[in-house]
């Protein structure tokens, strides 16, 4: 399989480094193209086709917060010069065409954007992973996060304690519709693969002398029907020499 790059990092916000870190979004900058998108998307069909079961899931019964994620992202898209949406038939930056299918909203997600997508519903007090389309996860399992808290999916993040939860799951429920969150986070990769799942017993070692890094770029966006939030997941990863210096004292490397 061939190694998926970009050839820069890309601005990271303010309070990169610090936790949570986020801003606000620009909802007009939500969704990327660079140019990776066209090797980015062929390895999303590639999995999709391949792994599906490994990739998307949704809880039974949360069908309407899947198609409004769907809504939202071709509502966003069809005012973007880099796609072109015609009812539910859309063309995509790297020329493909995808049609949408509404019985299926995630994957349909999955095939127009390089963002991953998760969706959490607030329950029991705490925000719950209820669905998702994860191409690209960074040593972490999907199947072991659906239905689980913001706490317990963070469990094997030591920086990750109660006390932090509770101002991420604050900074979630004041999310108004129509205005987003972003943060990034990064690290050194010695594998470059944007498909990396760790089960959560694995061994995960930070590398800071490794030869690449991955850096996500995320949003919350509270969705305005179902009161569900919407996490996306831009990945990026690049060769650790094209970090500028400014850059490599950001992240530590």
């Amino acid at each position: 399989m061939s190694v998926i790059l970009q050839e820069r990092l890309g601005a990271l916000p303010p309070a990169f480094g610090r936790l949570p870190g986020a801003a606000p979004l620009d909802m007009e900058r939500w969704l990327m193209v660079d140019e990776a998108y066209g090797a980015q998307m062929a390895e999303r069909e590639r999995l999709l086709a391949e792994r599906r079961n490994e990739v998307v899931a949704l809880e039974a019964g949360r069908e309407p917060v899947a198609l409004e994620a769907l809504e939202m992202v071709l509502a966003h898209i069809a005012g973007r010069d880099a796609w072109q949406v015609e009812g539910r038939r859309v063309r995509c930056p790297d020329g493909r065409r995808v049609e949408v299918d509404e019985e299926d909203p995630l994957g349909s997600l999955g095939r127009l954007i390089t963002e991953d997508i998760c969706l959490l519903e607030a329950r029991d007090g705490a925000q719950v992973l209820v669905g998702a389309v994860l191409c690209f996860p960074s040593r972490w399992v999907l199947a072991e996060k659906m239905g689980r808290a913001m706490l317990r999916i963070h469990a094997p993040v030591e920086v990750y304690g109660e006390e932090l939860n509770t101002r991420v799951e604050r900074m979630m429920v004041a999310l108004k519709p129509g205005r987003g969150l972003w943060r990034a986070n990064g690290h050194f990769h010695s594998d470059p693969s944007l498909f990396y799942p760790r089960a959560e017993v694995a061994e995960k070692k930070w590398e800071p002398e490794a030869r690449y890094f991955r850096s996500e770029r995320q949003a919350l966006i509270r969705m305005p029907q179902t009161g569900a939030t919407l996490f996306s997941i831009h990945t990026t990863v690049v060769e650790a020499t094209a970090l500028s210096a400014a850059q490599r004292a950001l992240v530590g490397g």
